[in-house]
């Protein structure tokens, strides 16, 4: 076997196991953490893609800016340990019934999906590269790429003037 694809199997399972291990933790610090891991292997996915860039932006968004954020609000609230039981029986049974309803749904998109066969003649092995998605963004891209950084700019500049504030006033 392929170390390429020895290294797919064994992310892949670190993938699964910490992805479950978010939901099934009962500490949500813990659960953060796992969260952060699984980040990290989906990134280890990326570069097994050749997708080099999406795996910087997966670690630095994602795993840098959101996860310390979570972290931040999750140690902010202080939540203490309550040892009573605070799901209803009522509370599990739709937490079953919505898990098997997205099961079902990803087990039939996964029977109607076609997996196109490796032709090595047509394979690009730059399609995930950094300077292919800077031209794709300037060149097809480049209206709502500028849109998007216009609306961006301008969120900055209202949460800026929501955050100011002005002499004598008084916020509840």
């Amino acid at each position: 076997m392929n170390s390429a694809v020895s290294f797919f199997y064994f992310l892949s399972f670190l993938t699964i196991l910490s992805a479950v291990m978010v939901v099934v933790s009962r500490n949500p610090i813990h659960s953060v953490l796992y969260l952060i891991l699984t980040f990290f292997t989906l990134s280890g996915h990326y570069i097994l893609l050749n997708a080099q860039f999406l795996a910087a932006v997966n670690i630095i968004v994602y795993a840098g800016a959101i996860m310390v954020l979570f972290l931040f609000v999750i140690m902010f609230l202080n939540m203490k340990q309550d040892h009573e039981e605070s799901k209803t029986n009522l509370t599990k049974v739709a937490a079953t019934i919505v898990g098997g309803t997205v099961f079902v749904i990803l087990f039939g998109a996964y029977r109607k999906t076609i997996i196109p066969s490796y032709d090595p003649q047509t394979f690009d092995s730059q399609v995930g590269m950094i300077e292919n998605l800077g031209h794709l963004l300037f060149r097809d891209y480049l209206l709502p790429f500028e849109l998007a950084s216009i609306l961006l700019l301008v969120a900055m500049v209202g949460a800026v003037m929501l955050g100011k504030r002005e002499i004598g006033e008084r916020h509840f």
